[in-house]
């Protein structure tokens, strides 16, 4: 879908007068995006990537933790954290304080790989977008 956004905008710029560098730099993102390594969906949706990003600044958080940073909701923090957990991004663990259950959970070396290539890939789109 972006590929064709760009493309019609690079078109729209041939035909209408004054467009031509808007068409130039639109042509110039969608090279950069196609150079790019593929976007990683799992970590793009925006609670996980909360959850990833708080992880990645902290050795571990707790499941309450996580929920009051990212203010959220129970359910939510458990669907998302399953998701990078099957990914193995995340690592869970499990215990009692007392008698009250714990979730920790941490980054894993798997996961912080993944974000960097996150983050790479978006300083890539960031830099095409802004060069003129």
């Amino acid at each position: 879908m972006a590929r064709q956004t760009a493309r019609s905008i690079a078109q729209q710029g041939k035909t209408q007068a004054g467009r031509p560098r808007a068409a130039a730099r639109a042509m110039e993102a969608m090279r950069a995006a196609e150079k790019a390594p593929e976007l990683d969906n799992l970590i793009h949706e925006r609670m996980r990537l909360g959850i990833v990003s708080a992880l990645a600044a902290n050795e571990s958080l707790s499941f309450s933790e996580l929920k009051e940073l990212l203010k959220t909701t129970d359910g939510n923090i458990s669907v998302h954290a399953r998701k990078l957990e099957e990914a193995e991004y995340i690592a869970c663990t499990k215990s009692f304080d007392g008698r009250i259950p714990k979730t920790e959970y941490r980054l894993t070396a798997a996961g912080r790989r993944a974000l960097e290539r996150y983050l790479d890939h978006m300083e890539t789109l960031i830099r095409a977008a802004r060069e003129r």
